[in-house]
């Protein structure tokens, strides 16, 4: 029986396990959750369950499937050529769509008439030029790995495999964001998506709540710490992630409306058009984007991995019901629901609706609890653009074409 309504299944079939030793990754700790084990691989019967089912539990038409890690493509094409097998055999007349999330430094021919052939959506993970990327993305020898992405972007394009630039912001390419920018933009692909790095140092208060919630004392981040956030070093400032936010939306008004499309200018856009944002981060709720570990252990959100958010086994209970179950549902429904009154009162809440629930460890200016770290760098951001949203909902409302938009920017 399908869900009530869609929802999204995140799928690690290979777990927490890299080829690469990033270092503010933070799914890598996330072995300790299971501790040692001879295989990661998700097994044939839970690969097959978790196929079936998936497209079961969708009311619609189509079933979007999607991969990442650790790095599925240890698993080796053999095991995705299995995945497809799979999915035709379940399809039973839907339409399926796939998409895999990777580090690209595994990418070899094979790998690229595989992906050309089957219309997978590659998301590949770089984060600017060699001297923004390397210092931060290395191999488990803490070897860079630069060249390999790059090799894996030009494999990508000669194959004719579409894929989108996912690059981390850090506290040091936060500081260059034209540089990042320009160089995302020469690799060859017109989608671009900006993932801030926000982690807290582990504090007293936080390995006691991994302790109480049954898992490692050590885990980053565990949820309801109140105590002060200690940040890592490779956090961005909230400043600072403002102001590279502005400047990147400045480069593209100014040269590249329509041709690059940058993924949090594309969701403001479609909030003040009202649509949805296509973003689960700036949705009102969520609870509709599971994780689904190798094991088929299911938790509310690939960044609520943690003992107390696992919310069901698809080895044991169908995915729909997973979906639909209170626990799911009140998670949510909590990202509405806890908003401090400083966001609910704030006038780009429509756009923003708080950003991620994992971001929410701080205090308003009157001291209510539940803040996120990043609020100032997006009231900035959106109220910076926020003239130029509106002409932009304006000219499509009345079927204008965008081209006149940077000039417009400029002369307004």
């Amino acid at each position: 029986m399908p869900a009530r309504f869609p929802f999204h299944l995140l799928a690690k079939p290979i777990g927490p396990v890299c080829n690469l030793d990033c270092t503010y990754c933070f799914y890598l700790e996330k072995e300790k959750l299971y501790g040692r084990k001879e295989s990661w691989r998700m097994d044939d019967a839970t690969l097959d369950r978790y196929v079936r089912d998936y497209i079961a539990a969708q009311p619609g038409e189509e079933a979007s499937f999607a991969f990442q890690g650790g790095e599925p493509t240890l698993l080796g094409v053999p095991y995705f050529e299995k995945v497809v097998a799979l999915q035709r055999k379940h399809a039973a007349g839907k339409r399926i769509e796939n998409s895999i999330q990777t580090n690209g430094t595994l990418l070899d021919d094979t790998w690229g008439a595989f992906l050309a052939e089957n219309r997978f959506l590659v998301g590949l993970s770089l984060d600017g030029p060699r001297d923004l990327h390397d210092p931060w993305r290395v191999d488990r020898r803490q070897q860079p790995t630069f060249d390999k992405v790059m090799a894996g972007a030009d494999l990508l394009k000669r194959h004719g495999v579409e894929f989108n630039l996912l690059a981390c912001v850090n506290a040091t390419t936060v500081r260059e964001p034209e540089r990042v920018y320009d160089f995302l933009k020469s690799v060859g692909t017109p989608f671009l998506q900006f993932i801030p790095i926000v982690e807290r140092e582990v504090d007293p208060v936080a390995a006691k709540l991994g302790l109480d919630l049954g898992g490692p004392p050590d885990l980053r981040n565990p949820p309801n710490s109140r105590e002060a956030p200690r940040m890592t070093p490779w956090s961005v400032d909230p400043d600072a992630y403002g102001e590279f936010l502005v400047r990147i939306f400045e480069r593209w008004i100014a040269e590249d409306v329509g041709e690059i499309f940058v993924q949090i200018i594309e969701s403001a856009a479609a909030r003040w058009l009202g649509l949805p944002a296509g973003i689960c981060v700036f949705e009102e709720t969520c609870g509709r984007a599971l994780a689904l570990e190798h094991n088929g252990d299911v938790y509310t959100c690939d960044h609520f991995v943690y003992p107390d958010q696992k919310i069901g086994n698809l080895n044991t209970t169908p995915l729909a019901e997973i979906a639909e179950s209170p626990m799911a549902l009140a998670f949510g429904n909590a990202k509405r629901d806890t908003l401090p009154r400083y966001c609910r009162e704030c006038d780009v809440r429509f756009a923003c609706n708080g950003e991620c629930p994992k971001h929410r460890f701080t205090w308003t200016p009157d001291g209510e609890w539940g803040l996120n770290y990043l609020c100032q760098a997006y009231k900035r951001f959106f109220h910076h653009i926020a003239p130029a949203m509106e002409r932009i909902a304006w000219l499509v409302r009345n079927r204008q074409p965008l081209d006149s938009l940077g000039e417009w920017w400029r002369n307004a």
